[in-house]
Formats: structure tokens, C-alpha cells, sequence
């Protein structure tokens, strides 16, 4: 079951029309909620990401958080599985092909849900291997736009490669993944990026620092160099389906010895226990 603009019904008896600007011109934003035990994560942060969102293209938020809550509410319980991936969409509505905005057009509001599946175990194991690449996306990165092609044609660069995440490189800095944020450890430190406009703002990004402060792991956050990626003895991935995830090859090379380390270990440990902790309500989950 899928709700779209006021209506829940089956997904495949669901129509956007061909003028909607979604369609046209990628205009909108998105956000994605992982639903654990049939509750969301995190869900007040990650409506706050699509507050800055929208109002990074400048349109107006179509439902208060109450509303919005209620809504990814009944999808999931129209859904099967315990565990879930809801999936959001906001565009700024149907009108005559135009790059100016329209004046009073109602936004177009979609909410689906699909099976959450995390990494398995043996992936958590093995680690995975990603490639680098320029980063050559657009300068606000901080919003999350559903005009997603220059990320889709990295991310397929890491598939070409037999790799599963692509490392984006720009003027000699690290900035992210194609579809994730990057920690790397170096000399024993923590590193990764502050937020700004190059940057999705990562909802598991900060549960990993909150951990990071919490239990006095050593960390800074500031900009990472092309050197200090490659020279890493760990790099971790993190995102809110693939929580966290160590890299262990770069570019066909191993990253330390090739295996998941000590940091990965500690940290997919404190953060699962971090998750089982929030979603059973059990005090402070630090």
C-alpha cells in the first residue's frame, strides 16, 4: 500500500501525471526512514532533514510533523514485515512546462514502503570494496533532491567495478559517498567531514559521532584529504539502510590489512545497541 496525495491504495494503481515537475524537472525533495520492529527511527530528525530540504528549494511543507507521522504511521501498518524502508516524496506539483515556479500549485506527496534488509552478516564479515571518483555534483548536496542523476552515474561506476560504493573526491578532499557518508580512521582518530553544502546531512552520521562523544572514541570532524582516505587504516560506511559498513578495498587495494578492524567492530556494536536501546524506549541510549 502506497498513500499518494491523499489517497492509499495499491502501488500499481498509482498515477503522477506526465506534467508533473518531478517529472519534468527533478523538482522535489525525499528522505528515507528506516522502520525497525514497525516503528521509525529517528523519525523527528529525519523530518527535520526534509524541512531543510524543502526549504532549500523553496517549497512550502505540505504536512505539519504530527500529520506527517500519521501518514508514514498507516503505511507501515498497511505493509507487511516488521522492518521496513519508507520512502517519502515531495515535488513541487503539476503545471505547464516553465522553469519559474507556478503560483498555487499543490505539491505532489508520496509515501511507499519497501523491505528494510541491512547487511548481512557476511558482508559485516568481509567488508566491501568501493572506487574513488571526482565528485562532480552540483553545490548544494546538503539538500536531498530526487534529481539524483550525477549520484546514480557514480554509484553505477562502482558497480562496473565490481565494487559497492563509489568515494567522492573533490579539489583534494573527501567528501562523501555516492549514496552514503564516509568516517575513515586515521592514527588511531576518527575522521570525517563537517556538514556543509557538499554533503548530505546523514542521519547515521550523527548517531556515529553522538556514540563517538559518548564514549570518549577519539574524533575530529573537519576536512578529510585525498592522502588520509588512501592512507587509512580503517574506512567505514554509514547510511540509514546500510548503517554501518567497513570498506576493506579502495581502488583494488586493501584498506589496513584487508579485513574489517577494531573500530568497525566497536562501533557496529555500540551503534546496534544504541538502535535496541531507542526503539525499546530504555532510558538514555548512551
Amino acid at each position: 500500500m502506497i498513500y499518494l496525495n491523499g489517497d492509499f491504495m495499491p502501488i500499481e494503481e498509482a498515477r503522477v501525471p506526465v506534467l508533473d515537475r518531478g517529472f519534468i524537472f527533478g523538482d522535489g525533495v525525499y528522505e528515507v526512514i528506516p522502520v525497525y520492529s514497525r516503528r521509525p527511527f529517528r523519525l523527528a530528525e529525519h523530518l527535520r532533514r526534509l524541512q531543510h530540504s524543502l526549504d532549500g528549494i523553496r517549497l512550502a511543507n505540505p504536512h505539519s510533523d504530527e500529520e506527517w507521522s500519521a501518514l508514514l504511521g498507516r503505511i507501515v501498518a498497511g505493509n507487511a514485515g516488521e522492518d521496513q524502508s519508507l520512502y517519502l516524496h515531495v515535488t513541487r506539483g503539476v503545471a505547464r512546462r516553465d522553469h519559474a515556479f507556478p503560483e498555487d500549485t499543490a505539491a505532489t506527496v508520496f509515501i511507499m514502503s519497501n523491505p528494510l534488509l541491512v547487511p548481512p552478516q557476511e558482508l559485516l564479515a568481509t567488508g566491501i570494496p568501493a572506487v574513488t571518483a571526482a565528485d562532480n555534483r552540483w553545490l548544494r548536496c546538503d539538500i536531498k533532491a530526487i534529481s539524483l542523476l550525477p549520484n546514480v552515474l557514480l554509484r553505477q561506476m562502482a558497480v562496473d567495478a565490481g565494487a559497492r560504493e563509489t568515494i567522492l573526491l573533490r579539489d583534494g578532499f573527501m567528501t562523501e559517498g555516492a549514496a552514503s557518508n564516509i568516517f575513515v580512521l586515521k592514527d588511531g582518530v576518527l575522521l570525517t567531514p563537517p556538514k556543509n553544502h557538499l554533503m548530505l546531512p546523514g542521519i547515521t552520521y550523527d548517531i556515529v559521532l553522538e556514540i563517538a562523544v559518548a564514549r570518549g572514541i577519539r574524533h575530529e570532524i573537519r576536512t578529510v584529504s585525498e592522502h588520509e582516505l588512501r592512507t587509512a587504516q580503517e574506512i567505514l560506511l554509514t547510511s540509514s539502510t546500510k548503517e554501518i559498513l567497513p570498506v576493506t578495498r579502495l581502488d583494488g587495494r586493501p584498506v589496513g590489512d584487508g579485513r574489517p578492524g577494531a573500530a568497525f567492530a566497536l562501533l557496529h556494536r555500540l551503534y546496534q545497541d544504541y538502535k535496541e536501546r531507542v526503539m525499546r524506549g530504555n532510558g538514555s541510549p548512551f
